[in-house]
């Protein structure tokens, strides 16, 4: 298997992965809509929804990271990256993803999993309520996030290496790919004057060829 189609197995995994916890949202909205209905409609308030609500934010939110990872859409101090040629820009992501990345995110799946087999081993239940609802799985789901963004991590430093070498940044999916979707609805839109279709055609390309000539290259945490 090349290169390539291990970057795409490897985004694959972390796209899939994100927008199956972007569901989770739904599932706390739909809590906190009932949850306000009967706290102050009914004047019957669930003592476990705090809990619950935590348990289903916190999973998304880390349950989402190798997604963003592999959107490249966690935050960078960008102002001196963006003025870097592509191989510049791989190096110094490189350097970071060794002396940071590997150590901490190994840490946490360590940790991570010492934390979610002593929760599991005494059943752990939460302590802000009287009968707090069980929190193992919850717990379980720190190591699962930590390995999947370990997972991209090693896709990303793939691809640090092959534009160190090619001199360019590999292709990413168009699954993954950052895309500006207000300037793609104006350029093709009947609706708006000639000019406003130029000038909107002109951004997107000038996004696209930003996007191309940078890579799209991995970030770091």
């Amino acid at each position: 298997m090349n290169v390539q189609r291990f970057l795409n197995a490897i985004d694959g995994i972390s796209t899939w992965a994100g927008k199956a916890a972007a569901w989770l949202i739904m599932g706390l909205m739909a809590l906190v809509c009932v949850e306000v209905f009967k706290r102050y409609i009914m004047n019957m308030p669930t003592a476990w929804i705090f809990d619950a609500s935590n348990m289903l934010y916190g999973s998304a939110f880390m349950l989402c990271g190798a997604y963003t990872l592999a959107q490249n859409g966690h935050v960078r101090g960008d102002f001196l990256y963006s003025s870097m040629g592509p191989r510049m820009q791989a190096g110094l992501d490189l350097a970071l993803y060794i002396l940071f990345f590997l150590p901490g995110i190994a840490a946490l799946i360590y940790a991570g999993f010492g934390y979610a087999a002593d929760s599991w081993h005494i059943n752990e239940h939460s302590n802000v309520t009287a009968e707090g609802p069980p929190v193992y799985h919850f717990k379980a789901v720190i190591p699962l996030a930590g390995t999947l963004v370990m997972l991209q991590g090693l896709a990303e430093i793939a691809r640090c290496l092959v534009c160190l070498k090619m001199g360019a940044w590999p292709v990413r999916p168009k699954d993954v790919a950052e895309i500006d979707i207000v300037e793609e609805q104006l350029a093709h839109s009947e609706y708006v004057d000639e000019a406003s279709r130029e000038l909107a055609i002109e951004r997107a390309q000038k996004i696209d060829d930003s996007a191309r000539q940078r890579g799209m290259g991995g970030d770091v945490i």
